[in-house]
């Protein structure tokens, strides 16, 4: 089967995804998954064969042990001296999105299409209307 073969059946569904009560790396792992399409039967690791996901209720997610406390995520501007460091709380309360966005991209892998999977996620914090 050539590549323009595969390009053509391929199909793509959206999975939502309720995130009420589940923990954020299980989730994430779940998400990444079906971004690159390792649930089909025809899974290519060169092509993007993943799905649609959309998540919702992004704000009843669980964090099991003190990671709201002790969780870190840094960041560098590249002037010596310039890393930035916020806890988990601090970026939750700015941006709940980049949280999930930070914990599913790292579990993807680091390539060129880790791009293109990752507009394939859309991110609801609160009930969507269907």
């Amino acid at each position: 089967m050539s590549k323009q073969e595969l390009n053509n059946n391929q199909t793509h569904i959206t999975h939502k995804i309720n995130l009420t009560g589940k923990i954020l790396g299980r989730v994430s792992c779940e998400v990444a998954n079906l971004l690159r399409g390792k649930n089909k039967v025809n899974f290519a690791y060169n092509l993007t064969m993943g799905d649609k996901v959309v998540v919702y209720n992004l704000d009843k997610i669980v964090l099991t042990g003190n990671k709201k406390d002790q969780k870190m995520y840094q960041s560098h501007s590249g002037y010596p001296g310039h890393l930035k460091s916020l806890t988990f709380q601090q970026v939750w309360e700015k941006d709940p999105k980049l949280v999930f966005i930070q914990s599913v991209e790292g579990m993807l892998p680091k390539n060129r299409l880790r791009k293109i999977w990752l507009k394939n996620l859309s991110i609801y914090i609160k009930e969507i209307n269907e």
